[in-house]
């Protein structure tokens, strides 16, 4: 039994929120309804001047969604705060010192994700090909998986392809500056998150979506097919060379943070004189100015002119240095 007051119905709300404000109301217990009161369970032995019962009311299960209270405490500050929520897949990167523990981590995680199946531990980006090195640690089955995002679906799978879902935002708004019957390449597409969300949100009237790695050109085709946007044109290889025998283009995606502006040449040199390439960049933030800079006069001296339109942190990358997106505008 519960200690509980009576409270007619049209004063429940404001009741139990001067309950609440006290610290008198009892959490545990669910209100209920009893012909035209509410019995509200108490953590006093009265409040006001309501009438005072003892009842049965069901008991609230509380589900702890913070997965550290799972793991020791004196490891709860190095724990990771965030990670990446791909599909039923959760990938999480650990410090060395919690890798003893990575199995515990995994589990907890787990228990207090709701919709995943299971967590992979991210080894780090290897190759040319940007592939995660993944571990499972907890749950079961492979690490393919479908992922929705901005009203699209695609399939996925990050132990053989790279697929980052924190640019989400940014994808919409390159698909918010998207003009109808616009042209575009996106040089470095993986399975096509760019090319679906602009289809989704804008009119294009071509998105050719580049990569090297066979694998996320095959998503690319599926993703395609799954969104019905019969507009988007997978295609394999070396950006550099498949994009020379492409149209020229109002808007170039360069979504490789780490080498971007090596294909800068070759992504102005397609992009028509007032489109604009969205070029991804990994920059010590007090060198910012210095190296835009330095890239309009280089690309100047190319005989490729070019201005800085939009200049925007998308995410930190380390304590000095963050992802960038540079919107350069030809001219």
């Amino acid at each position: 039994m519960v200690r509980c007051i009576r409270v007619p119905k049209v004063d429940g709300n404001a009741v139990r929120m001067r309950l609440k404000d006290q610290g008198a109301l009892d959490h545990d217990h669910r209100i209920r309804s009893d012909g035209n009161d509410l019995l509200i369970p108490i953590l006093a032995d009265s409040f006001e001047d309501y009438a005072v019962c003892d009842a049965e009311l069901e008991h609230i299960d509380h589900k702890i969604t913070d997965y550290r209270l799972y793991l020791p405490e004196d490891v709860r500050d190095i724990l990771p705060n965030s990670y990446d929520n791909i599909g039923d897949v959760l990938v999480v990167k650990l410090v060395d010192e919690l890798l003893p523990l990575k199995h515990e981590i995994g589990d907890a995680l787990l228990r207090t994700s709701s919709n995943t199946r299971c967590v992979l531990l991210d080894g780090g980006v290897k190759g040319e090909l940007r592939v995660r090195d993944l571990e499972l640690i907890a749950g079961v089955g492979p690490s393919e998986t479908k992922h929705r995002e901005s009203g699209v679906v695609m399939m996925t799978d990050p132990a053989k392809v790279y697929y980052n879902p924190r640019l989400a935002t940014e994808r919409e708004r390159v698909a918010s500056l998207v003009k109808d019957g616009e042209t575009i390449i996106d040089m470095f597409a993986g399975v096509a998150p760019f090319p679906l969300t602009i289809c989704r949100h804008a009119h294009p009237k071509v998105v050719y979506a580049i990569d090297l790695n066979h694998d996320a050109v095959e998503y690319a085709k599926i993703n395609a097919g799954l969104n019905h946007f019969d507009n988007i044109v997978p295609l394999e290889g070396d950006a550099r060379e498949v994009i020379k025998d492409l149209p020229d283009a109002d808007r170039v995606i360069m979504n490789l943070p780490q080498i971007a502006q090596d294909f800068l040449p070759d992504a102005l040199s397609k992009t028509k004189v007032g489109g604009t390439v969205h070029m991804h960049k990994i920059l010590e933030r007090a060198e910012i100015e210095k190296f835009c800079k330095g890239l309009i006069d280089d690309m100047g001296k190319r005989g490729l002119h070019c201005e800085i339109s939009e200049l925007k942190e998308l995410k930190t990358y380390s304590p000095s240095a963050s992802v960038y997106v540079i919107d350069l505008k030809r001219r």
